[in-house]
């Protein structure tokens, strides 16, 4: 059972660091969010394993996963939770650039053309990682029904798939951590 309180608090404690930083986005921000603070750590994969799950909802899509280092961890804790619970889940992970030795593919794992996936993301700021995963996906024939994080930034992603006809859902906000995302 998804506990959100438990794995908004875990996101306080472990992965929320203020400062200056610059974003995967160039963008300069006085947060940062190291979710593999949580999604390395069996209590927080736990967690958001069931959340991503309960997001998903049904019907199931046949796969889950995204670009690769972010949503490795996060796809590993859909699926395990998902395969606690009898639910056929498989996962995709996709590399940045083509793999340079072996069958040379961009998208890993055990899928077929004409698929449906569910793309997963850590943090969304602009959705640039995420709509390069959704691209390389289609380009092998996987269906993006949409994109599921477990923070949204509230600095455009949300419009971005939009605008490319996709749904961003998310377990949380920063506005639900007292940040004001647009920097007031």
């Amino acid at each position: 059972m998804y506990d959100r309180d438990a794995l908004a608090q875990l996101i306080r404690e472990k992965a929320l660091k203020f400062g200056s930083f610059t974003l995967a986005s160039g963008k300069q921000a006085s947060y940062y969010l190291d979710c593999r603070q949580v999604t390395l750590d069996s209590a927080g994969a736990q967690l958001i394993g069931e959340g991503m799950l309960d997001l998903i909802g049904n019907p199931l899509p046949e796969l889950v996963g995204g670009m690769v280092i972010g949503a490795d961890p996060i796809t590993a804790a859909v699926l395990t939770v998902a395969g606690s619970r009898g639910l056929p889940l498989r996962g995709v992970m996709v590399r940045k650039e083509p793999k340079a030795h072996g069958r040379g593919q961009q998208v890993e794992g055990p899928y077929l053309a004409g698929e449906r996936l569910v793309i997963v993301e850590d943090v969304v700021t602009t959705g640039g990682s995420s709509l390069k995963a959704i691209e390389h996906c289609e380009a092998v024939g996987l269906k993006v029904e949409r994109v599921l994080a477990i923070i949204d930034r509230e600095e455009g992603g949300k419009e971005a798939f939009a605008a490319k006809g996709y749904e961003l859902t998310s377990l949380f906000k920063v506005s639900d951590f007292g940040i004001d995302p647009s920097g007031n």
